[in-house]
């Protein structure tokens, strides 16, 4: 199970499960779980052309995966926010079958980008994996106060000059580096497993944006670690696993949250009121 080529798929689903933790706290947040989707989808198209005209897919994922997020930020801002994701993912998904009708020696790569290839991670894949990760983390550390207003309370954040589109453009930038760095590993439909169980089995426990956020990254950890473990020992997909422990971490959250007493909040006081005034402090 500690063999050098597993070491790597250990090292690597832990960079991904921690990024994808943080980021899917304000995917569940936000309410982006279609564009989550999305995107990933969309990657996929490039990673498709990329390998079709001999270059590196991670290339063709990032410049798939940002030419969908401003897709979707501009055209939510003439049209509804699913409607303008739907449309996004229509014509990457379209790019896609054009890519993929055009050749026949790449079933295994493209197999690979749809559940990923966790055991084949190579050592000369970690490091963009790391440094990708690294950004995501710090752009959401950069972008925690006004993203998280943003999220809670837009009527909000728009009184206090913060820009609603240019926050969903921000994020959807994190989402799309995400995607670039998680799909050759995990694959298009993991990934969107791991931005959004954890998250939103996480707020099931609490309501205060911090813990919620720790105990999502917790919850990634624990689904992929059991993942790899469980395939190493029963030989059966690791994706299997990361699907059926999400669904299982998600409904323990609700099951939690539906079981414990109804607490009384003051009608003068919602409950994210005061994290956020504590995230954000006091208007200038």
């Amino acid at each position: 199970m500690f063999s050098p080529f597993m070491i790597n798929a250990w090292e690597a689903c832990t960079i991904i499960a921690i990024v994808a933790g943080v980021v899917g706290f304000f995917t569940v947040l936000r309410g982006s779980a279609f564009a989550a989707h999305a995107l990933p989808n969309g990657a996929f198209a490039g990673a498709a052309a990329a390998s079709l005209i001999g270059a590196n897919a991670i290339l063709g994922l990032g410049v798939f995966s940002l030419l969908g997020a401003f897709a979707i930020a501009n055209l939510s801002r003439r049209a509804r926010h699913d409607v303008a994701t739907a449309l996004a993912i229509v014509a990457m998904l379209g790019l896609g079958s054009l890519f993929l009708s055009m050749t026949t020696e790449y079933a295994p790569e493209i197999y690979s980008l749809l559940f990923g290839e966790v055991l084949g991670i190579g050592t000369n894949e970690l490091l963009p994996a790391a440094l990708i990760g690294a950004v995501c983390i710090a752009a959401i550390l950069f972008l925690y106060r006004p993203l998280m207003l943003s999220s809670i309370t837009p009527d909000t954040a728009e009184a206090r000059g913060i820009k609603s589109h240019r926050m969903e453009l921000a994020f959807l930038i994190v989402i799309a580096l995400a995607t670039t760095m998680a799909v050759p590993v995990v694959g298009t439909l993991l990934i969107f497993s791991l931005l959004i169980s954890p998250a939103a089995a996480a707020r099931s426990f609490t309501n205060k944006p911090a813990t919620a956020m720790g105990l999502s990254v917790a919850f990634a950890l624990g689904m992929v670690w059991l993942a790899i473990a469980l395939s190493y020992t029963t030989n059966l997909p690791i994706g299997f696993y990361v699907g059926v422990l999400g669904a299982v971490t998600y409904a323990v959250g609700r099951g939690r949250a539906g079981w414990r007493p109804n607490r009384t909040v003051s009608p003068n006081q919602s409950e994210p009121t005061a994290p956020v005034d504590a995230l954000i402090g006091p208007s200038r």
